[in-house]
C-alpha cells in the first residue's frame, strides 16, 4: 500500500480537481465527443491499442486511473479484467450507469481511489492506463511512482494526454480554438465556466512529451516512448516495468462495487 502523504498545498489542488470534475461530471462525455469532435473515442481506441499489442496475456488486468466516466475502461475487449477508479464520486455514478448499459460479460469493477495513494498491493497489475489525468495531479512524480508500484514486473503503463501540435498551421488554428472557442462552448453547455478555463490553462502549462518522457524514466520505466497522435493534439506515452515472466499477488474479484 502506499504510503503518501499529501502537502497542505497538494491537498488543496486535489481538492479542487476534485470538487470540479464532479461538477462537470454529467455532461462529460457529451462534452468530450464534441469539444474533440469525436476524436477523442479514436485516441482512446489507440491507447487500448497499444498497450494489448505489448501485453502478453490475453486477459490481462488493467488499473485504469482517474477512470472518469469509464470511456476507457469500456474500450478494453471484455475478456481483460479492468479496475475503474476515480476520486470523484459522481465520475463514478455516471460510469457506473454505463457499465450497466454495456450488459453482461463486461468485466469492470469500481473503486474510489485516489491515484497518489492507490488501495492496491504492489505487483498486481499487467497494465496501468490513464486518460487525460497526469495533467491534474497534485504531484505528477508520486503518480507516476505509484503507476509503476502497483504493475507487475514486465507490466506496461499507458499515458493519454493532450499535447500541442508543432506544425505552424495545425498548431495555430488549434491554439485559436483551444484557448479561444472551446471555453465558451464548455461553458454554454455545462455551465460550469471553471472547468473549461483552466483545461486549457493546464494544457499550455503541461511539459512537452518529450519531458514525461525523462519523467517516467527517471521513475523507473524502460522502453519509454511518445507516440503523437492527430498531428500532436494528443500524445500517448508507454513504458514497461523491468523484469516480467510471473504474475503478482492476486488482486480481488473483478466485481463492481456499490455507489
Amino acid at each position: 500500500m502506499s504510503g503518501y502523504s499529501y502537502s497542505t498545498g497538494e491537498k488543496q489542488w486535489a481538492d479542487r480537481m476534485r470538487a470540479m470534475f464532479g461538477s462537470i461530471a454529467r455532461r462529460y462525455d457529451l462534452l468530450n465527443h464534441l469539444l474533440s469532435l469525436n476524436t477523442d473515442r479514436y485516441w482512446r481506441k489507440v491507447c487500448v491499442r497499444e498497450v494489448l499489442r505489448r501485453t502478453a496475456d490475453a486477459g490481462p488486468r488493467v488499473l485504469d486511473l482517474g477512470c472518469g466516466t469509464a470511456d476507457l475502461s469500456l474500450a478494453f475487449p471484455a475478456s481483460s479484467r479492468v479496475f475503474a477508479g476515480d476520486f470523484s464520486l459522481p465520475m463514478l455514478k455516471m460510469a457506473k450507469r454505463k457499465i450497466r448499459g454495456a450488459g453482461i460479460g463486461r468485466c469492470v469493477a469500481l473503486l474510489a481511489a485516489d491515484a497518489l495513494m492507490l488501495p492496491f498491493e504492489d505487483a498486481v497489475f499487467d497494465a496501468v492506463v490513464s486518460a487525460f489525468v497526469v495533467r491534474n495531479l497534485a504531484n505528477r512524480a508520486a503518480g507516476v511512482s505509484e503507476m509503476k508500484r502497483v504493475l507487475r514486473p514486465g507490466g506496461l503503463v499507458g499515458i493519454l494526454d493532450f499535447g500541442m501540435p508543432a506544425m505552424p498551421l495545425l498548431g495555430g488554428l488549434y491554439r485559436f480554438y483551444f484557448f479561444q472557442v472551446l471555453p465558451r462552448i464548455g461553458r454554454l453547455v455545462s455551465e460550469v465556466s471553471d472547468a473549461y478555463r483552466y483545461l486549457p490553462q493546464s494544457v499550455g502549462e503541461f511539459p512537452g512529451p518529450e519531458a514525461l518522457v525523462r519523467e517516467l524514466e527517471q521513475a523507473g520505466f524502460l522502453e519509454v516512448q511518445a507516440s503523437s497522435l492527430t498531428g500532436g493534439i494528443a500524445v500517448l506515452w508507454t513504458g514497461r516495468v523491468p523484469g516480467g515472466g510471473f504474475p503478482g499477488p492476486a488482486v480481488p474479484a473483478c466485481r463492481p462495487r456499490s455507489l
